[in-house]
Order: C-alpha cells, then sequence, then structure tokens
C-alpha cells in the first residue's frame, strides 16, 4: 500500500491529500529516510512523521484494505514516540495557549500560576 493511502487510512491526516503534501514536503520519513508518496509500506516499517517543533513515531503492525474507525487503528499502528518528543508536543501545545493578546493587560493569577509552572 502506498504510504500516502496508509497514512490516511490509518487516520494520521484527515485528508489523503494532507497526507501526499506532507510526504512531498520531505516531513515523513520511512525507515529513517526521505519518503515519496508512492512508496510501498511493509510490514515492521518504522514512520516517522515531523511537526512543527516535534516528531512521531510509528511501528506498522498492518495494513487496511480501506480506511478504517478510531478503534481499529491500534491492530494496524503502534507509536514509538520517545517520551522526550511527547513533552516537547506537550510543551507546545501549552505555550501556544498561553500566548496572550498585546494590550490585554497584567495576566491574571491563574495565568500566572500557568506561566511558573511552564518555567
Amino acid at each position: 500500500m502506498r504510504i500516502d493511502k496508509y497514512l490516511w487510512c490509518v487516520r494520521l491526516f484527515k485528508t489523503r491529500s494532507l497526507a501526499t503534501n506532507d510526504v512531498k514536503n520531505d516531513r515523513v520519513l520511512l525507515g529513517g529516510e526521505v519518503a515519496k508518496p508512492s512508496r510501498e509500506v511493509k510490514e515492521g516499517d518504522e514512520i516517522t512523521i515531523k511537526y512543527h517543533g516535534y516528531s512521531r513515531s510509528f511501528k506498522v503492525l498492518g495494513w487496511p484494505k480501506s480506511r478504517v474507525g478510531a478503534k481499529l487503528v491500534p491492530d494496524l499502528l503502534e507509536e514509538t514516540t520517545p517520551t522526550q518528543e511527547l513533552e516537547k508536543q506537550e510543551f507546545l501545545k501549552l505555550a501556544k495557549n498561553l500566548q496572550r493578546d498585546k494590550g490585554t493587560g497584567r495576566p491574571t493569577k491563574r495565568e500566572r500560576r500557568d506561566l511558573d509552572r511552564l518555567l
């Protein structure tokens, strides 16, 4: 099965065209090498997807005939992302939420506590 179709089938991307675009833009690695959209996925392959500031890794356990439901994804894909990358993802998510608009005044007590926890 093609890698772009596989990524869409196991719900790592919302649409197949988004999966194809990320593969074309060298954000998807297959076995440590940059993959092309037509590259075939085999059982046991390691897929790494680069996001802004972090990356996620997966091991292929099998392939579906077509797009599967969310409950069936663990049968086809195993996440092997290191905890360090997951912590980066969580930090970036919190940092994005804590960004304040200019002119909104001083941080509230709750926002200040959240900032202190981050730092």
